[in-house]
């Protein structure tokens, strides 16, 4: 028989081998895999940039486990990498966690609930669009677009730090006092954006910062934002709280968190005059739902210090 034939014969065999016991002990192999993409996990770091939160809240927290166990720790992992402006960031499921990808399938499907978790970070850090990618093998990858562009940043960053120099120049008032000179300073200088949030029609960047800041309308959104960066200036906690129609400030001070709206402290008037009011001025949660319980009718679960 020809050498070569035989060497040809002996190649085919053990491929063939080789090939049966894959398929065979394919569940093993792929274990296996997965048992290095969770270990691969296990090394993997979160970058975090200068707007980073380093404090938690009730319903989130920050995590350096990036091999989750339950729902807490998937929601957990969302919110530390959307807090610290990264663009993407993969994590793994472990094998263990059966419902692991299910869950993140879930959350990944509930932008409500994603939005309700971009509240939590910093204006800079907050996502425009979020999506998440995963495979059979466990890996979750997320990609992440952000609200504000570098440029944005920058202008709003001039021009915050402007404003500090120009409005702080007491340093002996009361945190109350220089929040109110901030209050004050949006509301005056900017005009509630009717065209954007009645009719759709996008004439400003009004649910951003940029919007009551460089042009001078604003939605609840911009509000809002612009506030949260003056609240950063003066190293106050605070986050947004936002219900089905509205978004709005809670600032943790002397102990207590409080709600803080500009939106409806800037009313629209038939008249057209402008007025500045201080009924939503640093109230507790039982105060503001006194007060109106359409727009503010928020999810307890998810804002948890402002339950009553």
């Amino acid at each position: 028989m020809d050498v070569i034939y035989v060497k040809r014969l002996v190649t085919l065999g053990i491929t063939l081998i080789l090939v049966g016991v894959l398929f065979l002990y394919k569940d093993d192999i792929v274990n296996s895999l997965h048992y290095i993409s969770i270990k691969l996990g296990d090394d993997v770091t979160l970058t975090k940039n200068e707007y980073y939160r380093d404090y938690d809240f009730m319903f989130v927290q920050n995590t350096d486990n990036f091999s989750p166990k339950n729902i807490k720790d998937i929601y957990n992992i969302y919110y530390s990498v959307i807090n610290s402006g990264s663009d993407n960031f993969s994590f793994y499921c472990p094998s263990e966690y059966k419902t692991c990808l299910d869950d993140v399938k879930d959350l990944a499907y509930n932008q409500e609930l994603l939005s309700h978790i971009n509240n939590f970070v910093h204006p800079f850090n907050s996502f425009k669009n979020i999506e998440t990618k995963y495979n059979a093998y466990g890996k979750v990858s997320i990609n992440i677009t952000h609200a504000y562009t570098k440029e944005q940043i920058k202008l709003i960053n001039d021009k915050v730090n402007q404003l500090e120099s120009e409005l702080m120049t007491n340093r002996n008032l009361s945190m109350v006092e220089k929040i109110k000179i901030y209050h004050d300073y949006i509301i005056n200088n900017s005009k509630y954006d009717i065209d954007r949030s009645e009719h759709n029609i996008v004439n400003y960047s009004s649910d951003l910062a940029y919007g009551p800041l460089f042009e001078g309308y604003a939605i609840c959104g911009g509000y809002t934002d612009l506030m949260a960066l003056f609240l950063e200036k003066l190293n106050i906690k605070n986050y947004k709280v936002s219900s089905s129609n509205h978004v709005w400030n809670v600032v943790y001070l002397n102990g207590n968190w409080l709600n803080l709206d500009l939106t409806w402290d800037d009313p629209i008037t038939d008249s057209g005059v402008d007025l500045i009011e201080y009924n939503f001025f640093l109230i507790y949660p039982s105060q503001l739902l006194k007060l109106e319980k359409n727009q503010h009718n928020y999810d307890a679960n998810i804002y948890q210090e402002l339950k009553i």
